[in-house]
């Protein structure tokens, strides 16, 4: 795909990525920008910074969900008797997962948005990545800086400028062919001087020419 179609689907992608419930979608199609703005920008870290991001974040959201059964189904009470914090250390190592998944996954979408915005010259992909990696170290605001995180980023892949086409340089004109004498120059035989085509006689020493 051309740079123009990787750029709008990076930034639907980034929007649907502040959208609950669409994230999957978002993700999936923000990849396919970066792997396309990668092999335009001839830098594969562009993508595969993105992709580690995506798989640490695919492993935060199973630890949620652990963490979420575990409440649901009163996991945190299990051996009351034999282990009474058995139940707890595990929502404990659980959250601890989550937390530390997460913030490594920011880190590695910080890494490509790092990446893209020196090759792009597009700076708003710093503050994107940079924003996302506050809210993945501190969970107590993290939904909220992660929405304007990836608003401000889908803002930088619609204003990622396209390159401008180089002038073609101006044709050097040929130089201008040397004049070409209809006859040839005639030269007095018995005196060196230069004679008319036609003349019979050398206007100099007077005598005849053959």
């Amino acid at each position: 795909m051309s740079l123009e179609s990787n750029k709008t689907l990076g930034g639907v992608g980034a929007i649907l990525l502040a959208i609950p419930f669409l994230n999957l979608i978002g993700i999936i199609l923000m990849l396919i920008a970066l792997k396309g703005m990668a092999d335009y920008y001839n830098d594969e870290g562009i993508f595969k910074n993105a992709l580690y991001g995506f798989i640490f974040g695919v492993v935060s959201v199973i630890a949620l969900v652990a963490f979420i059964l575990m409440l649901v189904f009163g996991f945190a009470t299990i051996s009351p008797v034999v282990a009474p914090m058995a139940g707890w250390g595990l929502v404990i190592i659980t959250v601890i997962m989550l937390y530390v998944f997460s913030l490594i996954a920011a880190i590695f979408y910080k890494k490509s948005f790092d990446t893209l915005a020196e090759k792009s010259g597009e700076q708003m992909f710093n503050t994107a990545g940079l924003i996302l990696l506050i809210g993945a170290a501190i969970p107590i605001i993290g939904k909220i800086l992660e929405f304007i995180a990836w608003i401000l980023a889908a803002v930088g892949f619609f204003n990622i400028k396209m390159p401008t086409q180089p002038l073609a340089p101006a044709p050097v004109p040929a130089p201008a062919p040397a004049p070409q004498t209809s006859e040839e120059k005639r030269f007095c035989q018995y005196c060196g001087a230069q004679i008319q085509p036609d003349a019979t006689f050398c206007s100099k020493c007077g005598k005849k020419i053959d």
